[in-house]
């Protein structure tokens, strides 16, 4: 059988990443599967329904923590992810295709290979999430993940926008959350240069009013 993978939220400096597999015949796939970047909310969401409830279609999810972003390092990291949830749902015999997370996609997908029976063959390629059906498929449900994920953030923390660094509200809720605790928020990945800066900012700010 053939499988595909992908990951979802390697840049945020808030909450966990996701990898996630999708492992199916091809013909079993739900129509208007892309990279997830390219659909619709609504739409990525109805096609990872989908993909959830066909019981010909295997889907894994692997969430990676800030805790062990902070501990770990981004390439080492995104090895594993893929590794991981590949364990949960391949067998012996199986074949399939990474979204290459390495400048060198052969690299990858050895490293990613090297966590798995030798029987499992792995490839990996850059864009594959646009061009292949099932690492596609692995690209939604990593989304789809994700995405819930950071809804549950926002039950727990109140808005914080994206989680990216790049997105105002994101970087607000952060400011905001340390000068009302003199601390970062357990979602935070501390070891990000977003989180270093709002801390020195607050630290010359309190220095200033002193």
């Amino acid at each position: 059988m053939e499988f595909g993978v992908d990951e979802a939220g390697k840049g945020p400096v808030l909450g966990s990443m996701f990898a996630a597999a999708v492992r199916a015949p091809r013909e079993a796939l739900p129509d208007g599967i892309d990279d997830s970047k390219e659909l619709s909310e609504r739409r990525r969401e109805v096609i990872a329904d989908q993909l959830r409830d066909d019981d010909r279609i295997s889907v894994g999810v692997a969430e990676i923590s800030p805790e062990r972003i902070d501990a770990g390092n981004m390439n080492d990291l995104t090895v594993v992810a893929h590794a991981e949830v590949l364990a949960e749902i391949v067998e012996p015999g199986d074949e399939g295709l990474c979204d290459a997370g390495d400048v060198d996609a052969e690299r990858f997908a050895d490293r990613v290979a090297d966590h798995l029976d030798d029987s499992i063959a792995v490839s990996a390629r850059h864009g594959a999430d646009a061009d292949d059906e099932l690492v596609g498929a692995a690209s939604i449900i990593a989304k789809s993940a994700r995405e819930r994920h950071v809804d549950a953030l926002r039950e727990t923390f109140g808005n914080v926008g994206s989680g990216y660094p790049s997105d105002p509200t994101t970087r607000a809720f952060l400011r905001e959350y340390v000068a009302a605790n003199d601390d970062l928020p357990a979602c935070a990945r501390t070891s990000w240069s977003t989180c270093a800066d709002v801390l020195a900012a607050a630290e010359q700010s309190a220095l200033d009013d002193f």
